[in-house]
């Protein structure tokens, strides 16, 4: 069974990093600015923890006039994923980022910074050294996806074969477990794999 603690957190290669800071100076969400205070309002671990971190830039003017390639490479990326909705788009930087790029908080840094690239599908700066890396996972996930609509197919085949009521409650467990794990990657695309 596939864990993400240990196939993702677990290899994920930190040497890969090229220590540029761009991953802590181009940061966005996809919750606006007002959604991170509501949910932090609300003892939201993951809004608080962001929130304790990261500094809200004045527009996204402002940060493209910082880095406008770093810029326009997460909103093309955000809209050809179709997530893109520049009213609720807001830009961060990490408070704790000094000028030579290394953490001033790095020994008690939060998880979320531990863990960046928390996914496979975290967007990165251009030439960022987790970029292949970060491609390779992707295409991982999206082989067993494949693997598994191909099971349902074979599911189905059998389903319609088996007249055994015990046999027809098991392949429908099955087929719910597969539907599943397939569902966890829909805002990624899953469905076109």
């Amino acid at each position: 069974m596939w864990s993400y603690e240990e196939d993702y957190l677990g290899t994920r290669p930190q040497q890969l990093c090229k220590m540029c800071g761009k991953c802590c100076r181009y940061v966005t969400t996809s919750k606006s600015y007002e959604e991170l205070k509501r949910l932090a309002d609300t003892g939201d671990k993951g809004a608080l923890d962001f929130l304790e971190i990261f500094e809200p830039y004045e527009s996204i003017e402002a940060v493209r006039n910082i880095d406008a390639q770093t810029v326009d490479n997460i909103i093309n990326t955000l809209i050809a994923d179709g997530n893109f909705n520049k009213e609720n788009m807001t830009f961060y930087y990490c408070k704790y980022l000094q000028d030579d790029n290394l953490c001033s908080n790095y020994d008690n840094r939060k998880d979320l910074c531990k863990h960046f690239p928390s996914t496979p599908w975290a967007i990165v700066p251009p030439n960022c050294g987790f970029e292949g890396w970060l491609f390779a996972k992707r295409e991982e996930i999206k082989q067993r996806v494949r693997k598994e609509k191909e099971e349902l197919i074979d599911l189905k085949v059998l389903k319609s074969k088996t007249t055994d009521e015990e046999t027809l409650k098991k392949i429908e467990l099955v087929e719910q477990k597969l539907q599943r794990n397939i569902d966890m990657y829909k805002k990624y695309g899953s469905e076109d794999w």
